[in-house]
């Protein structure tokens, strides 16, 4: 997830110092196979554009009043402090746990599910290696139960296919 160049705002991203640290050290945290700081903050830059502009993840009335009103660069700072946390970095996270701050936007399992596949298009998308992409989906996925939440006041019907 290490930030190598930028074209058109969007980063190129390489696996190269991901590959080199999982080889040299068998023990490195996935926070320091995935490039550290900038190489997570590198893959969120692209994550949060893409979640921002993907319809599907905005369907939900909820999520796109978030969005809107907390901002895009609130948004990209809080989601990489949160991973940088998860993956065994420096505790630098700022925000609610994730039930608490999902609670108020009603995701249903399959808007989860699109939010999912756009972080794992996007792992894929910045090159990060099979074992650190499947340890980070799994990280992801151990959060489902404290982002999905009851049905809100929304249009239940769900667009598009995963």
């Amino acid at each position: 997830m290490t930030a190598t160049a930028q074209t058109d705002s969007v980063p190129t991203e390489t696996a190269d110092a991901a590959t080199a640290a999982a080889e040299t050290d068998p023990n490195a945290s996935l926070y320091e196979r995935l490039g550290g700081t900038y190489g997570i903050a590198g893959a969120v830059d692209a994550l949060a554009d893409r979640l921002y502009e993907n319809v599907s993840a905005n369907a939900n009335p909820h999520v796109a009043a978030f969005h809107a009103m907390k901002g895009h660069a609130g948004f990209k700072y809080l989601v990489t402090a949160w991973s940088i946390e998860q993956t065994g970095g420096p505790k630098c996270y700022p925000g609610r746990d994730m039930r608490e701050s999902h609670a108020h936007l009603h995701v249903s399992e399959f808007e989860f599910d699109i939010v999912a596949t756009e972080i794992a298009a996007t792992l894929f998308h910045v090159g990060v290696p099979r074992k650190e992409h499947k340890e980070f989906m799994d990280i992801i996925e151990s959060y489902r139960s404290m982002v999905v939440g009851p049905p809100g006041e929304k249009d239940e019907t769900e667009t598009g296919s995963v």
